[in-house]
């Protein structure tokens, strides 16, 4: 059956994070592992790729994506790594993030989004 959910320009996006992976994610996976954290330099080069701030407005780094299948790609990409990777950045990039777009004053979003967006800040929630 033919996906239709995606067009060329998440296709597009899906080959740059495929890529991605394979540069920087699948050789050190089993590090990842063993440390049980991902290191900051996959994180700064996600964030350098635009990876990290697809929904947070360009004026603090972002992409403003407004396009959730962008986000999917990205979770669907690193999902086939394993289960993991894609939680922690999902957890950056969809839980996170509405966070401090829309609750945040302006002087927070100054503060913390362009970080955020580069991979030099790495969030991360906890609920009870």
């Amino acid at each position: 059956m033919r996906r239709t959910l995606y067009g060329p320009d998440h296709r597009a996006f899906g080959e740059s994070v495929q890529e991605f992976v394979d540069r920087h994610v699948t050789p050190r996976h089993e590090k990842i592992i063993e440390q049980r954290f991902i290191d900051r330099e996959i994180w700064k080069q996600a964030g350098e790729l635009g990876f990290l701030g697809l929904e947070i407005p360009e004026e603090y780094g972002g992409s403003a994506a407004g396009d959730y299948r962008f986000n999917a790609k990205l979770t669907e990409v690193l999902s086939g790594v394993s289960a993991a990777i894609p939680s922690a950045f999902g957890i950056h990039v969809d839980i996170v993030a509405p966070y401090l777009v829309h609750l945040t004053t302006e002087e927070q979003r100054k503060r913390w989004l362009p970080g955020f967006c580069t991979g030099d800040i790495v969030t991360a929630i906890a609920m009870t």
